[in-house]
């Protein structure tokens, strides 16, 4: 139990140092790096909680896909952190507005918060018997049964975000080059393609 408690202390400190370095480095790709050491400690607070499941889809989808393809966008875009902090003193007036309506949102919530009668039993067993069923089909029978509609009307909001993105993406902007595809398969080889007796020594005039 000591041991437990040790490790959550030291997952949970880490995480929290390395998210505030994701928000406090001045590098973008030093911001990408500290997102993944924060990842792996989240897995690590998963994995105590006997969250296998989540803590290995944590690692192989964030860490292995979205944290590494933010990596190589930042580096190939190669940001001008000095141009994206020139206009930060005009607009920290109401950035410091919005964060301290966050916070004193946060405040009512915590201020109104009511611990459930069963909270007890359910802190006494936190997960399921290893023996009876495994952590993915508890967690497949809570996602599926208890909450399916929120589960259903959250993928509609990933899919409206989806269909949004490629409206926006694929409107007709003028000055904007577009690949026509049809154009492209229609073209026969005598319009693309001309060959060329180049005489020796003399090139092609």
């Amino acid at each position: 139990m000591i041991i437990a408690s040790l490790a959550f202390y030291l997952f949970s400190f880490i995480a929290v140092i390395s998210a505030l370095n994701v928000i406090f480095q001045r590098n973008p790709v030093h911001s990408v790096l500290w997102l993944i050491l924060t990842f792996f400690n989240a897995a690590g607070l998963f994995v105590l909680l006997g969250a296998e499941f989540l803590a290995m889809l944590l690692i192989v989808v964030y860490v292995g896909a979205v944290a590494v393809l933010f990596l190589f966008v930042v580096m190939m875009l190669d940001i001008n952190v000095t141009m994206i902090r020139e206009g930060f003193m005009k607009y920290l007036p109401v950035g410091a507005f919005i964060g301290v309506v966050l916070l004193v949102e946060l405040a009512l919530v915590y201020g109104g918060w009511a611990m459930s009668p069963q909270a007890e039993a359910l802190r006494l067993a936190p997960t399921p018997d290893i023996t009876q069923i495994d952590n993915t089909k508890a967690l497949g029978q809570i996602m599926y049964t208890q909450y399916v509609y929120v589960f259903q009307a959250a993928g509609l909001v990933l899919l409206v975000a989806m269909i949004g993105s490629i409206v926006l993406t694929l409107r007709r902007r003028p000055g904007v080059r577009k690949q026509n595809i049809s154009v492209q398969v229609s073209r026969r080889k005598e319009e693309t393609v001309e060959v060329v007796k180049v005489p020796t020594g003399k090139g092609i005039a």
